[in-house]
């Protein structure tokens, strides 16, 4: 029985760290044998998200070597199982951050797998909800329960596509969930980087107002000339910063680095609100009396469920919004991840799997 199994399995070739260096080589490897209700889907494009220097490298401790990154991960189905509905071969799809999730409690029951806590990680996730533990998009072939794969439209193209599986979801699920998202609104956007350029265009798209804020006034030119920002801020300035004071409906925070909330709620008019969507590694200090004086909040987010990540890729398409790429080679992998590293990147890379793996 067990060399059956083993018969069914889905060679699957990529590249993989096998240790916290976080160096990717070439990698041979399984993957589960396309189920029922499974996906079966060549790769052709994965993003590089900045989680992926992460966990190549450990710093967040749930790292399993060896360890496959990717997830902003598009293709073309080679295959289904008996009971897929949703899917056939030849379709363009999708997979972001989760391939699993309990299916049963109020999170899933209502669209929210992401806030499921038993959902499965694309990658470096054990086995337990799935049958092995999981492999990310930097490989030439993924297999997925089709609950977890999404569609993607034929009017936006597949590599500039894929980091909006990440990315992308992430930005657009606090700017509908927190109400941002009304024509004529004032809406700050924090970091001009791989989320950042993004929410910038899908406020655009929704007839939003927005002002981006940088420690760089290098990047003025980039959000207004080119990606159509109404305004823009230096968060080192005081005296540009004092003068937008209680502007701003709400804000989306994307960044990682550690920095003071506390100017950044004083942009906020009163009622407004601060969605953090980046986690800095030491704690942001929150100050009680400027959230009192306005009735201000300080939320979050993370991805967003299936339901709702189908729908922004359908948005996206039908308003032109894609993320600002540079496609590579899969051999430059890790170059690109030095680069990443270093900022060095306008906005996201796309590996080009299946031409160079």
């Amino acid at each position: 029985m067990g060399g059956e199994e083993e018969a069914e399995q889905v060679q699957a070739f990529g590249w993989a760290a096998t240790d916290p260096s976080g160096v990717l080589s070439p990698f041979h490897f399984s993957r589960r044998a396309t189920g029922e209700k499974d996906v079966q889907f060549k790769v052709l494009y994965c993003g590089i998200c900045h989680s992926d220097l992460h966990m190549l490298k450990n710093e967040w401790g749930t790292s399993i070597y060896p360890l496959v990154p990717g997830h902003e991960i598009v293709g073309l189905v080679t295959q289904v199982g008996n009971n897929v509905e949703k899917f056939k071969v030849g379709d363009r799809v999708g997979v972001g951050c989760m391939v699993g999730s309990c299916r049963n409690c109020y999170n899933c029951s209502n669209d929210l797998e992401n806030y499921c806590p038993d959902f499965v990680l694309t990658y470096s996730a054990p086995a337990n909800l799935v049958p092995t533990t999981t492999y990310g998009g930097y490989s030439d072939t993924m297999v997925c329960d089709e609950h977890f794969v999404v569609r993607i439209p034929d009017t936006i193209p597949m590599d500039a596509a894929a980091p909006l599986l990440c990315a992308g979801i992430t930005v657009y699920s606090p700017i509908r969930y927190y109400g941002l998202d009304k024509a004529g609104m004032e809406v700050g956007v924090v970091g001009l980087g791989g989320l950042g350029h993004v929410a910038v265009k899908f406020l655009k798209a929704m007839g939003v107002r927005v002002t981006v804020v940088s420690t760089s006034h290098g990047k003025k030119a980039e959000a207004m000339e080119r990606l159509g920002a109404d305004s823009f801020l230096v968060s080192k300035d005081a005296e540009e910063m004092n003068a937008a004071v209680g502007k701003l409906d709400g804000i989306i925070n994307t960044v990682s680095a550690s920095h003071s909330l506390l100017p950044l709620i004083g942009l906020l008019k009163t009622n407004g609100k601060l969605i953090l969507v980046g986690a800095p590694e030491k704690p942001h200090e929150l100050p009680a009396f400027p959230l009192l004086m306005g009735r201000k909040i300080v939320g979050g987010s993370v991805i967003g469920g299936m339901k709702e990540t189908q729908e922004m890729i359908d948005f996206a398409a039908k308003h032109n919004v894609t993320a600002d790429i540079e496609v590579v080679p899969m051999d430059y992998v890790n170059t690109a991840v030095e680069r990443l590293a270093k900022a060095d990147v306008k906005y996201r890379f796309v590996l080009d799997v299946a031409n160079t793996i």
